[in-house]
């Protein structure tokens, strides 16, 4: 039984550590992780790690600090309680998992935040291992993805569904299904490596420059989804259908096209999805030979992927000259630890 209740305070063990978690890209059915879809019929997601990650380093600091919590991100916060802390996800993660202050917390990214692949979960994912380890605990995976979603789906009364965090446990590409009683069922993808790597060849990756509030399109999504129900439906059985095409009879065309048949439903489910000027470059794409594409992550603004083939991809590029291509591979791993070192006396 996993446990989400607020641990006891404890002195950390290690000096300092640092974790890494990938970043992910939904293929199909988002949007049916969410709890007001799942809980009225089981939800399901087909989406893949990415070698774009959130670095976390937990380091406990010396006595000469002033603070007790010293924060580095965007910003640099300096605080003596953990209430005080503006940054909401390591204030909850710290609430949730405490380690016995001075601490210093640093992250950085390979990505821009706010830009629909899943940033915010990923740091929640990375924190939370680099705080059991610094405590000297080895919990699971599932514990780690569970505190991540209780961490902003309870604590901090975010709209958004469980896949980001799963998939930044996890790593690799997988089928997730999420149940009515909040259970989530992992079955990866045991595909050859020849055949990701095809696949990933074929994917372009464009940053639109838009950073935007995913919690803003998801509230509307969400009070839309009883009446699109109908639609959530049918992304949610695209997953079947791409998982049986992706294991049985792969085709990199097909696969486009399905991503174009999900994005024409997603973009029906609420009206910040998408802008005219999304809508142009996805077009223009299209035109420029790409089989289908979408907007990854909740919508408004982030990254555009597309699929295509592999001599329409120089035609693209030129047709989207004003975005900023971002390469990308698969990737198999979740949450890592990348280094950690034991306090010399504690």
């Amino acid at each position: 039984m996993i446990s989400l209740v607020p641990l006891t305070p404890k002195e950390p063990i290690l000096e300092y550590v640092t974790t890494a978690a990938p970043l992910r890209i939904s293929f199909v059915g988002g949007g049916t992780d969410l709890p007001v879809f799942y809980e009225r019929q089981m939800g399901a997601v087909l989406s893949t790690a990415i070698d774009k990650r959130i670095y976390v380093t937990v380091k406990r600091m010396g006595k000469l600090y002033d603070a007790s919590y010293r924060l580095n991100y965007s910003i640099t916060e300096n605080v003596n309680s953990i209430d005080d802390i503006e940054n909401d996800i390591a204030r909850e993660c710290l609430r949730l998992v405490p380690v016995k202050p001075p601490l210093y917390i640093g992250t950085v990214a390979d990505v821009p935040a706010s830009s629909g692949l899943g940033s915010s979960s990923c740091f929640a994912v990375a924190l939370l291992k680099a705080l059991h380890l610094m405590r000297g605990e080895q919990v699971s995976d599932i514990q780690i993805a569970e505190e991540a979603c209780y961490v902003e789906i309870n604590a901090l009364q975010r709209p958004v569904g469980k896949q980001d965090h799963y998939a930044a446990t996890f790593g690799g590409m997988n089928v997730f299904s999420f149940l009515s009683t909040g259970q989530v069922r992992i079955e990866p993808l045991p595909l050859p490596l020849r055949q990701t790597s095809q696949l990933f060849d074929h994917i372009l990756l464009f940053w639109t420059s838009i950073q935007r509030n995913a919690g803003a399109v998801l509230q509307e999504q969400q009070k839309n989804t009883v009446d699109k129900m109908k639609v959530l439906l049918q992304m949610r059985d695209q997953v079947q259908v791409m998982q049986a095409r992706l294991l049985e009879n792969f085709s990199v065309e097909q696969f486009g096209i399905m991503l174009h048949q999900g994005w024409q439903m997603k973009r029906t489910l609420a009206s910040k999805i998408s802008t005219s000027q999304i809508d142009t470059w996805y077009e223009d794409a299209r035109k420029a030979g790409a089989y289908g594409g979408k907007l990854c992550g909740a919508g408004g603004g982030g990254f555009l992927l597309f699929v295509a083939p592999l001599d329409s991809h120089q035609a693209i590029r030129l047709a989207l000259s004003d975005l900023q291509e971002e390469p990308i591979q698969f990737e198999p791993h979740g949450v890592r630890t990348l280094v950690q070192t034991i306090r010399s006396s504690i």
